[in-house]
């Protein structure tokens, strides 16, 4: 039995170094994950005791495990490499069969769509026209490379607007935009009108002198002016000052409490903190159109004054500048007015026994029976990782160990080679007897 017993550890050892040489062969591949041989003896007899053991026939390769265990991380210029820091696999959709992979190599092809080298598309949750996410049924994610309209400014809010309270009074009245020591302070913001023109809007800020008999709790107020395009703004009816958009009252603790408009009207909730005015376009865009000046958390401490935090929303039109992929899995196009756009959400899947997976090649992998289905999720929610963008995962290969894997596992070959010289060296006395 000698013979069989030594060829079933020459085969052992041939299996021990296909592995270990696919996993050095596959030391710089991303996202491969190395593989170890799991041997078994085998017997003639499943029955045996004590007294009469039986003698093994040799071993077998009882399969290849794989090591999931996380590699680590190189850092590209690609925004589209992508890797998983923690559980998960991408979703791949190849030809409609789904396989997965933690290989994070995408590009886009030329229809859009984001694939890997082999041209597998990676899959995720689709976004409407709006940029909201349907956690729908996972599909190909795909870039939209042309531009985006404009978007009409509905909104001027601040981001910690202080008005030092301490600061003297404006030495000239009435107000003039013209006249820098009429007024306290000046910002500016832009807004833009339904064809995307960008228009100048300039916001003044007088302070008011407080009122004849003072009043109690005591108040700092400061009338808000609005210029567009160097124009004051028109006042709305029954006001009659141009510009003038409303009034800015504080608390002795310097906290806004109202923002009453030009015809003293006080909205209640969030609108307290708002005023409405209407701006002009000749360029043939929607005219009149509002924009709410909302300066909700503006504040009236001495000291430094800063009221150049003002911001508009709606955008003009943009040009695609880009993409760029968030640690959630979002997927965003970029584009040269500032603006982005939310085109899906990369979907991962995790597996109940990862080591159940059957590989199929080009660092990927096919759910099994063993391997359980795929349950799905987005980067960062329950077991599954978070995405590091512009990065990717480093076979997990540890050339060292497997170098000297090679060492042992020649031994071993070796050594069953020698019980088969041994075993004919012994029958060979046989015949000579």
């Amino acid at each position: 039995m000698g013979y069989s017993q030594a060829l079933s550890g020459l085969g052992a050892a041939s299996d021990e170094l296909d592995t270990v040489g696919n996993n050095i062969a596959n030391s710089s591949t991303y996202g491969f994950k190395s593989g170890s041989v799991m041997f078994a003896d085998m017997y003639a007899n499943s029955v045996a005791n004590a007294v009469t053991p039986n003698a093994g026939i040799g071993v077998r390769n009882a399969g290849v495990q794989q090591n999931f265990g996380q590699g680590t991380f190189t850092t590209t210029a690609n925004p589209y490499d992508v890797a998983i820091n923690g559980n998960g696999f991408f979703r791949m959709s190849v030809n409609g069969v789904i396989e997965y992979s933690r290989n994070g190599q995408f590009h886009s092809d030329p229809n859009g769509y984001i694939v890997n080298a082999e041209g597998a598309n990676l899959t995720g949750y689709p976004a409407n026209g709006n940029g909201a996410v349907s956690t729908t049924t996972p599909v190909p994610l795909r870039i939209d490379v042309s531009g985006i309209a404009p978007v009409q400014s509905t909104t001027i809010s601040s981001n910690g607007v202080n008005l030092d309270s301490s600061q003297a009074y404006p030495k000239t009245t009435p107000f003039d935009p013209t006249d820098s020591t009429s007024y306290s302070y000046t910002t500016q913001a832009t807004a833009y009108d339904s064809l995307g023109n960008a228009h100048q809007m300039t916001m003044y800020f007088v302070r008011d002198p407080q009122p004849t008999p003072p009043v109690t709790p005591a108040t700092v107020n400061f009338s808000v002016y609005a210029a567009e395009d160097g124009t004051l703004v028109p006042p709305t009816p029954p006001a009659t000052t141009a510009g003038l958009v409303g009034d800015l009252q504080f608390n002795s603790a310097g906290s806004l409490t109202s923002f009453v408009d030009a015809n003293g009207n006080v909205g209640t909730g969030s609108a307290a903190y708002s005023v409405s005015m209407s701006l002009s376009s000749a360029t043939g865009s929607n005219t009149p159109f509002p924009v709410t000046l909302d300066l909700q958390g503006a504040t009236a401490y001495a000291g430094i004054g800063n009221s150049a935090a003002l911001n508009a929303d709606g955008n003009k039109a943009g040009n695609y500048a880009g993409v760029k992929i968030l640690d959630d899995g979002t997927v965003e196009g970029v584009y040269d007015n500032g603006s982005n756009k939310v085109f899906g959400k990369i979907v991962l899947a995790n597996f109940i026994n990862p080591n159940g997976l059957k590989p199929v090649g080009d660092n990927e992998w096919v759910a099994t029976n063993d391997s359980g289905p795929a349950d799905l999720g987005t980067p960062g929610t329950g077991p599954m990782g978070s995405l590091l963008s512009e990065q990717l995962e480093n076979s997990n290969v540890n050339l060292t160990s497997n170098l000297v894997d090679l060492i042992t596992t020649q031994r071993f070959y070796q050594a069953n080679a020698q019980s088969i010289k041994t075993q004919n060296t012994v029958d060979q006395t046989l015949l000579n007897m």
